[in-house]
């Protein structure tokens, strides 16, 4: 074919790359001012269709030329480090990971550079849905190289940290900025959360910023999605799929039977709730990671499980003990403890001294006897003694608690004034409410000794009136468990409470006055039922349901007792505890080891008995 020779003057020849020293030389170049070579570079680089052998040669010829990769060459080191080599070939990772080694060795301010480039790979790549007219961003969960390539940002990591010993300190702010926002996908936030956490096994002295910005995002979660929302979801979604396979069973039946197939079942593991289903994610994640952690082998490994454990306490006090209406989040230290006595007794004795302790906020000694209530009445793994010792340390202190209001002005029923005491009485009502029965069982007139030894009467009948403070629900099942051992009777109080019309009065989150609440204790029991269905399995073996005692209810007189059991197997205090805004603040860490060496199961924790009250 002829050319037309205009034609073929007026166009410039096509500019080939040939490797070798062309990086170098391109270099040197731009040094003089000639950005020709130098575009073209960066061009060449981005080359959608690029083949592993040319991207072997660009990282060689950089690494030659490393030393001369100075600041003012970043717009290209950005590309190079942006070239795709996960996916390809062991060659080019090899490569790849010898050039980030050189470049951090030689040149550190690159650092954050690279450590930004890894961590955005924690995640799977974004693909494009059309449906339609729409296109719809998503994440490409099918990827089969996932592990793979999840599995060499790690080694890119651990040699960046090799060379540059300061990196966790750059590290920790990157993995922040770079957390998917809560609303992404599940398998978006489980991929993250799983990488993140494999960090600490070779960085270790990230752990526990590692977990508090984990549960600090988990916990955003948790208080976005209560617990009535996921019931009537999970209720809603139950009855949909009962009316959905009735309408199978009409419509299908001759097919089926004439196919031999029964009807798929649907997915039953999914919450239906869209926050819950990602938090519960999440939590399976973080509770296998502190099985991981703790065990080798299925064998508790002691020393580990500690520090763990001095991580999470770490961060139970600076995030979570402070959060009003968590649902989930919280049982990560419930499972941990489950692993040992020890461990469970530690924990209540830490929540004990934040009860005790006159230098922190009401509201998180409040807090510190909810959990401590809560864990004694939930956890089915805690022997009878140790929840004695938790008595034996809880009463004595309101009984002093009453001595030393005796003789003061303000011995009358306030909860601003008071607030730790109420909360602290209905830990123990709370507790006698699920385990009045382990208590007296196996001999009696040992356990009734003891229920009488407590004096309950006294806290009961005292002017602080805690009955009038402590939730309805708590109180009616604490009187009737009472009144059957003959312990107190409780019904005369609660009658004149009933008919006070006195409001009590309580500082709301806006600072507002509000009179006649039922709930001015904002009680909350962090360990009510736990809903999200997969990580529940983990949880349902160390956990106490709610089995309401009928032989209490028949002696209580009727007018006086709301009916406590509802529909579900589990809770008598559901539909008691009204919704509240969630309130977050930090309280500064104040943990102090306290693990020993195993107890025979059934021996009282020494901490307890030589504390003095």
């Amino acid at each position: 074919m002829e050319v037309d020779g205009r034609e073929f003057l007026n166009t410039p020849p096509m500019k080939t790359v040939r490797f070798g020293d062309y990086v170098a030389n391109t270099l040197a170049k731009f040094k003089k001012g000639d950005k020709g070579d130098y575009e073209l570079l960066k061009h060449q680089l981005t080359d959608p269709d690029i083949k592993d052998a040319q991207i072997i040669n660009w990282l060689q010829e950089f690494r030659a030329c490393v030393t001369q990769l100075n600041k003012d060459h970043e717009q290209l080191i950005y590309v190079v480090l942006r070239l795709p080599w996960l996916g390809r070939s062991q060659a080019v990772v090899d490569e790849y990971l010898s050039f980030l080694s050189n470049l951090v060795s030689a040149q550190t301010v690159y650092l954050r550079t690279c450590l930004k480039i890894v961590v955005s790979n924690f995640t799977p790549a974004r693909v494009r849905i059309r449906e339609g007219d729409v296109d719809i961003s998503d994440s490409d969960d099918d990827d089969e190289n996932l592990p793979r390539n999840f599995e060499h940002c790690h080694q890119a990591l651990q040699i960046i940290s090799r060379y540059v010993p300061s990196t966790s300190r750059f590290l920790m702010p990157i993995l922040t900025d770079h957390f998917p926002f809560v609303q992404k996908s599940s398998r978006t936030l489980e991929c993250y959360v799983h990488n993140l956490l494999r960090i600490t096994v070779y960085i270790p002295t990230l752990r526990r910023d590692m977990l508090e910005l984990l549960i600090s995002k988990m916990l955003t979660l948790d208080v976005s999605a209560s617990r009535v929302e996921i019931e009537d979801m999970e209720e809603n979604a139950e009855q949909k799929s009962d009316e959905a396979s009735q309408d199978e069973c009409l419509f299908d039946m001759d097919e089926d039977t004439d196919s031999g197939l029964a009807p798929t079942p649907p997915d039953c593991t999914a919450m239906a709730h869209p926050v819950a289903e990602r938090l519960d994610t999440l939590m399976g994640v973080l509770l296998a990671f502190i099985k991981d952690v703790c065990h080798q082998n299925a064998v508790l490994e002691l020393e580990r499980t500690k520090a763990l454990y001095r991580d999470l306490l770490a961060v139970f006090d600076k995030l979570i003990l402070p959060t009003h209406a968590s649902c989930h989040v919280q049982y990560c230290v419930f499972y941990l403890c489950s692993f040992r006595l020890g461990l469970a007794e530690a924990f209540l004795d830490h929540l004990w001294k934040q009860l005790q302790s006159p230098s922190q906020p009401s509201v998180l000694r409040q807090a510190a006897a909810g959990y401590m209530g809560s864990f004694l009445a939930r956890a089915k793994f805690l022997p009878v003694p140790t929840v004695r010792a938790c008595l034996d340390l809880l009463v004595p202190w309101l009984h002093l608690y009453i001595d030393n209001q005796d003789a003061s002005s303000r011995s009358f029923c306030d909860v601003t004034l008071h607030g730790p005491f109420y909360a602290a009485c209905q830990a123990i009502f709370y507790t006698l409410v699920f385990r009045h029965r382990a208590l007296v069982e196996g001999n009696m007139k040992k356990g009734l000794a003891y229920l009488q030894s407590l004096n309950l009467e006294r806290i009961v009948m005292c002017q602080l009136n805690p009955l009038k403070v402590c939730l309805p629900a708590i109180t009616n099942m604490f009187a009737a468990i009472t009144r059957k051992y003959q312990l107190v009777f409780c019904y005369t109080i609660i009658e004149r409470n009933n008919r006070s019309t006195l409001p009590v009065i309580r500082s709301s989150v806006g600072g507002n006055s509000v009179s006649a609440n039922t709930n001015p204790l904002d009680s909350f029991f962090p360990f009510d039922p736990y809903l999200l269905k997969r990580s529940g399995k983990l949880i349902e073996p160390l956990y106490q349901v709610w089995e309401e005692p009928s032989d209490c209810m028949v002696d209580a007189p009727k007018k006086d007792i709301r009916k406590a059991s509802v529909e579900e197997e589990d809770d008598f205090l559901q539909g008691e505890i009204p919704q509240m805004d969630t309130v977050m603040g930090m309280t500064p860490g104040s943990f102090e080891a306290h693990l020993r060496s195993p107890s025979s199961v059934g021996s009282p924790p020494l901490a307890f008995l030589q504390r003095p009250f």
